[in-house]
């Protein structure tokens, strides 16, 4: 597999579906989502297959109730993959990290990996790409080709929430965070799957976890956190990068009155991510639907909700959307996503221009994958 900062020096739209996209093809690319349903048989996976033909999602992301069965898996993302437009192959997601964060278990006959923290203690960088090669070889066979990892948050206080306690860092030692982060990136990549750098700007360090409300990291965050990423980074590792909601008003952030989290400040993805680390590549959201967003705008309702979040985390310099469509389950949402994006678009030319960029990336992105 190639580079992506390879890739990126020479954007070629070859494809018919690539060469003059419209608006709504190019939105449609920046949103991706959860589904309810485990089967193809199932009316919500045909209706999603539909909005992947039509273009108006660009990915899907598995949770453990997605998953009957791995033969239902596999049937479901042939569907998903068949029905993608020429040249854009729809993403295909989970988070399967090991340890606590796994979506296809033991209970549906997969093997499962031990905790990031467990392989780093116990497993030499080498040892470790072998273990992560065989779940990558696997996620390939059975129609994955998006793996949410590897966590790069620095294991600086154990009792975290949600990445110490779970043991989801490598280490609290950014050398060797990098060296099994390489570990896991390569051996996905020698399968044909794309991976993802998270949770930036660095969740390891927080003492709240952010699918349950606002945190806050300015205190507890130092710049140390941020050398993953530069190094990973630098050698062209990083296909995608996660930005989490995770609220810094250190290392040089300007006021924010309305202290909003990273994946929504472009300070951190513009400024920090993008001009500070060099990083040209393709930037998703960690879910949109966790607490720390969401109750930014809890007055709102749910399509207020929807809306803002959306506006800002493009103006913010987010590239694709993720929403894991549990917090009050849509089963249209993908497309009144889209919809969000091109009437913001219409009346806004500068987000108009976001998309267009965004767009590009998430192309170049996904000419990486093979069949």
């Amino acid at each position: 597999m190639l580079k992506l900062a390879a890739l990126l020096t020479a954007i070629v739209f070859t494809s018919p579906a690539l060469a003059s996209p419209s608006l709504e093809q190019m939105a449609g690319q920046m949103v991706l989502v959860g589904f309810k349903g485990a089967s193809v048989d199932d009316a919500s996976i045909k209706a999603l297959t539909d909005e992947i033909r039509q273009g108006q999602i660009g990915g899907i992301m598995y949770l453990k109730a997605n998953v009957k069965s791995l033969a239902a898996v596999k049937a479901m993302n042939a569907a998903f993959t068949a029905a993608s437009p020429p040249g854009l192959p729809v993403l295909i997601t989970l988070d399967q990290e090991g340890g606590a964060v796994q979506r296809l278990t033991s209970s549906v006959g997969f093997p499962e990996m031990p905790n990031a923290r467990d392989v780093a203690k116990t497993d030499s960088p080498a040892d470790a790409e072998t273990l992560y090669g065989r779940t990558a070889e696997a996620l390939k066979g059975y129609g994955f080709n998006v793996n949410f990892g590897p966590v790069v948050d620095l294991d600086v206080n154990p009792t975290n929430p949600i990445i110490g306690h779970y043991g989801r860092s490598f280490s609290a030692d950014p050398d060797k965070v990098i060296a099994y982060a390489e570990a896991f990136i390569d051996a996905h990549h020698k399968a044909g799957l794309i991976t993802s750098l998270k949770h930036f700007p660095g969740h390891g360090s927080s003492t709240s976890d952010s699918h349950k409300g606002f945190v806050d990291i300015s205190k507890t965050w130092s710049a140390t956190e941020l050398a993953p990423y530069k190094t990973l980074i630098g050698k062209g590792d990083a296909d995608l990068v996660m930005v989490g909601h995770l609220y810094n008003n250190g290392y040089g952030a300007p006021p924010d009155p309305e202290q909003l989290p990273a994946s929504l400040s472009s300070y951190w993805i513009d400024g920090v991510l993008r001009d500070k680390l060099g990083y040209h590549g393709t930037v998703i959201s960690d879910d949109l639907d966790m607490g720390a967003v969401r109750d930014l705008f809890k007055g709102e309702g749910e399509a207020g909700i929807v809306r803002q979040t959306v506006v800002k985390a493009v103006n913010a310099g987010i590239d694709i959307l993720l929403f894991s469509n549990t917090a009050a389950y849509d089963p249209d949402l993908g497309p009144k996503v889209q919809a969000i994006l091109v009437d913001e678009a219409k009346r806004d030319p500068a987000f108009e221009k976001r998309i267009e960029a965004s767009y590009g990336r998430i192309a170049a992105l996904k000419g990486q994958l093979k069949g």
